[in-house]
């Protein structure tokens, strides 16, 4: 402690003390009059470092409660204007009146801890907690040494000098363990009761005798046995498909450390793909195929995984960080279940310190905390005020005008300024030396050329290069918007960028077989049979209702062709360029468009009509209808080139129908195609019948059009012929379908404004 001890601090005992609160450390705190600060000598290394909290009365005069102060450890700040009683750390058991504030340091030979208090006010502590920790505990990564950046296909990498708040330590399906069962590092894990989602949405299996079996790679320290041996997995016994899901309040603008533990302790649990499930992270895939026996290596094996999440600021200052669990169905695993045994969050170090905000002070019975001084300064301000307002409001319309145009400009900079973080970004010479010089052209289109090139660990990659460009660049930003927030099987993904004056450039993964318009030439016969175009179909439906459904924001594409899909070794599908890809969310369905976009031959009738209704991802909808008919030949093999609008009916051909109808399918260029076949082709052709309906009402969403192509032939009927007519009025603010189309999450809303039937 400092040498002038007494002038700078004093030692207080609570007027009051709960019979739930602990002897040590509450029974006293040491209040702080001016900035004080403690000298430990320590070990090198990483240490816990607990703060203790007993927010209460302290003898006649003090109240903790009407503390503000700032904590820094070695100069960094830990806490800022932080207050007890508005304390964002949420102790887990809301009721209790004390708290432990945990962080994870960096020390060398002396840890210096400093209390600032804000002016006219005072500081406390009643414990100070310095424990040990291995190195590296929280940066090395999970059990596979990685850290999964959420929404990316590049690892996260923590610095070993990183500091960490621990924000959530939950036990989940047990009680809270407390810091004498901890296994040497005396943490706290507290129930996961007031974080699930849905009430009861978690059964808690009973396992007798359970001997958990550690590894080199899960060593005990990891987490307790009573971690391990304790789970949830999905529903309750009325409802067991119920979706295992959590929601922890969290500070915006920081980026989050997720660990979560599994243990497979069930006897009958005991061989890979029997249990597999998918975690979704923010809305986000973060693993597809979580297979617990597969990755530990056997039963009662604990394993422990990493990601890496950026919660921004768009949901308010307290947005929540939801963690969902769900069967991955694929492989037809024998139990339809996920399971979920413990969850660390952590928040990292930003620029500013990791101190969150604190929220709006309430005093209790109603007092105002405003000193006599502060009344004076407000009633002369509201004087002040009335006397100028008018001059003020000139002055706000000049600053209105100017923060339009600079708003645009900033929010750019600001995507780009995350996309830094989140993703590789690359200098103009560095792609350069990827692409040699653009020597390898692989692709043109309208926003640009792609390249092929190698990264210097050998790996292939291809290189959008955009046109040089004056303008801000928003087309490129919504692409490197769009794709850094998908992980999915069928979308491409992108493994960084470059932004620098007007060179813009994307780099992402090089797939070997190309675009999918490379085999379904008009000028030349099918190369692929119809069960691998099926394959595709599928795989696209899959990727487009990803976009729709899985992020965090609905992303519409807004220029599916075949161009745009490209294909990987094993001909599996990937949906690419999301240049004109419009973010959007999940509430909202018509989406504003001040220019036409799309490929001709693929845009929606509403995009160049509102006769038809809003533009929505139901568009997209009716661009993959038109795919997969072309896919399978049935389109018109002439394209009329015309600047006009609503020269649209060569799209339609009334003779599929005419062969549905007689039972012919002539679409099918090929000499040999089975019966199987004849059916798969047909069931395409009545989906993608369905998907270019006119009106987007009565085209289905990608979620149904995914089931009705692994559905059965037979539950498909012939859909009305697309004659482009206005039949029906349509929703001005529409995000449903008909009810054929139905699935639980739309609902009809809006205005209905009735139109006549029109012929085009």
């Amino acid at each position: 402690m400092p040498s002038n001890l007494d002038n700078l601090s004093f030692a207080a005992s609570p007027s009051y003390q709960d019979v739930e609160v602990s002897q040590v450390p509450f029974t006293e705190a040491r209040i702080f009059q001016s900035e004080f600060t403690y000298k430990f000598q320590v070990s090198p290394g990483w240490k816990f470092l607990r703060l203790y909290f007993y927010r209460t009365r302290y003898g006649s005069d003090f109240s903790s409660n009407s503390f503000f102060f700032s904590v820094t450890v070695d100069g960094l700040t830990l806490l800022k204007n932080f207050n007890a009683d508005l304390t964002t750390v949420r102790t887990y058991e809301p009721e209790s009146k004390y708290f432990i504030k945990e962080f994870i340091v960096t020390a060398y030979k002396t840890l210096r801890l400093t209390f600032t208090p804000s002016t006219d006010s005072l500081a406390f502590v009643n414990g100070v907690e310095i424990v040990s920790i291995p190195d590296g505990f929280y940066t090395k990564g999970g059990f596979d040494d990685k850290i999964k950046n959420v929404g990316s296909n590049i690892d996260f990498e923590l610095d070993d000098e990183i500091t960490l708040e621990t924000v959530y330590r939950l036990n989940v399906g047990g009680h809270m363990v407390s810091v004498v069962n901890d296994t040497g590092m005396f943490r706290q894990w507290f129930s996961d009761d007031d974080f699930l989602l849905s009430e009861n949405s978690g059964i808690i299996p009973v396992v007798a005798s359970v001997k958990l079996n550690y590894t080199e790679k899960t060593p005990a320290y990891i987490a307790p046995d009573d971690v391990y041996k304790t789970y949830l997995t999905m529903g309750n016994v009325n409802n067991p498909t119920l979706n295992l899901n959590f929601n922890f309040p969290v500070d915006a603008g920081f980026n989050y450390l997720v660990r979560l533990h599994f243990c497979e302790t069930l006897p009958e649990v005991n061989e890979p793909g029997q249990r597999v499930f998918t975690i979704f992270i923010r809305n986000q895939i973060a693993k597809l195929e979580m297979d617990v026996i597969d990755m530990s290596g056997g039963s009662r094996m604990p394993v422990y995984l990493d990601f890496s999440v950026y919660v921004g600021s768009e949901s308010g200052l307290r947005p929540y960080l939801r963690l969902d669990l769900h069967p991955y169905t694929e492989i037809a695993p024998r139990y339809y279940d996920a399971i979920l045994n413990g969850v660390e969050i952590l928040k990292l170090i930003n620029d500013d310190g990791i101190a969150g905000p604190n929220p709006k002070l309430v005093m209790s019975g109603g007092e105002s905390h405003v000193t006599g001084q502060k009344r004076v300064i407000t009633i002369t301000l509201i004087a002040v005020g009335s006397v100028t307002g008018l001059v003020s409001i000139l002055v706000l319309l000049i600053l209105l005008v100017r923060r339009q145009i600079k708003r645009k400009k900033n929010r750019q900079s600001n995507s780009v300024a995350m996309f830094k973080v989140l993703l590789k970004h690359y200098t103009y010479a560095e792609v350069k030396k990827i692409t040699k010089s653009f020597s390898h052209t692989i692709g043109k289109g309208g926003f640009g050329t792609v390249y092929g090139g190698n990264l210097c660990n050998g790996r292939k990659v291809a290189v959008k290069v955009l046109k040089d460009s004056t303008g801000n660049g928003e087309d490129f930003i919504n692409e490197v918007a769009s794709m850094s927030q998908t992980s999915h099987i069928n979308i491409v993904s992108l493994l960084g960028f470059c932004y620098e004056g007007s060179k813009r450039a994307i780099v992402y993964e090089f797939l070997e077989n190309g675009s999918l318009d490379q085999f379904i030439s008009r000028k030349k016969p099918l190369t692929l049979d119809v069960t691998t175009l099926y394959g595709i179909a599928l795989g696209v439906a899959r990727g487009l209702e990803y976009l729709h459904y899985g992020c965090k924001s609905r992303i519409v594409h807004f220029d599916i062709k075949p161009q745009n899909i490209l294909l990987d070794g094993n001909i599996c599908p990937k949906v690419s360029d999301f240049g004109l890809a419009k973010l959007c969310e999940k509430r909202e369905s018509i989406v504003p468009l001040i220019d036409t976009r799309g490929t001709i031959g693929y845009i929606a009738p509403e995009v160049f009509s509102r006769m038809y209704g809003g533009i929505s991802y139901k568009s997209d909808v009716y661009s993959y209808g038109m795919l997969v008919i072309e896919m399978l030949g049935a389109r018109s093999k002439e394209i009329v080139e015309t600047t006009d609008s609503n020269a649209t009916s060569v799209y339609f051909p009334d003779w599929i129908y005419n062969d549905l109808e007689n039972g012919q399918q002539t679409w099918i260029l090929g000499d040999e195609v089975t019966m199987e076949e004849n059916e798969i082709a047909k069931k395409m052709i009545l989906v993608s019948l369905w998907c270019i309906q006119p009106c987007p009402m009565d085209r289905p969403p990608m979620n149904r059009v995914v089931e009705m192509l692994e559905g059965s032939l037979d539950s498909l009927e012939i859909p009305p012929k697309p004659s482009m007519h206005i039949s029906r009025g349509f929703v001005t603010d529409q995000s449903s379908s008909l009810p054929l189309f139905s699935h639980g999450e739309e609902e009809a809303g809006g205005n209905t404004e009735t139109f006549e039937s029109i012929n085009i």
